[in-house]
């Protein structure tokens, strides 16, 4: 009787453990994988997960293409991405809850080639929107850019 107790203890504690807390929610996803082709991958919490057409992106995610690869991905407030081969980029804000939270956005482009559509977030607070690369942030006034980060 004894070790059951023990048993069961131990289970419970694991439940609690690896659940979210009560009331806490999983995190929204900031948007949807369109198109992937050739080498491409999402990683999430230091784990590389292959980027597949209909591959939801959230807010703290890289995202990275090898040297035939291809990605685009379409955001909640209809921003789109698009990496060309040898990218690499983080997704390091995205809030979406212009009613309630309000807005923001912020990429950073580690290396690579990068067009950028704006979406809703960049008409509704153009000062909400962050690019930033290595060696220099970047403000978003207009609604097309391509960046290109070159690596030493």
């Amino acid at each position: 009787m004894h070790t059951r107790g023990c048993c069961a203890v131990a289970l419970a504690l694991v439940v609690a453990w690896t659940s979210p807390a009560i009331g806490q929610q999983a995190p929204a996803a900031a948007g949807r994988i369109k198109i992937a082709s050739g080498a491409t991958s999402i990683v999430r919490q230091g784990v590389a997960l292959p980027a597949k057409p209909g591959e939801l992106v959230f807010e703290a995610d890289s995202l990275r293409t090898g040297g035939d690869g291809r990605l685009g991905v379409t955001l909640k407030d209809d921003s789109r991405i698009s990496l060309g081969p040898n990218s690499e980029v983080r997704l390091d804000r995205f809030l979406f809850a212009p009613a309630t939270d309000g807005v923001g956005f912020g990429l950073t482009i580690l290396r690579g080639l990068l067009a950028y559509i704006s979406g809703r977030i960049a008409k509704l607070s153009p000062d909400a929107v962050r690019l930033e690369t290595p060696s220099a942030i970047l403000g978003v006034r207009g609604t097309h850019l391509v960046i290109r980060v070159d690596t030493p």
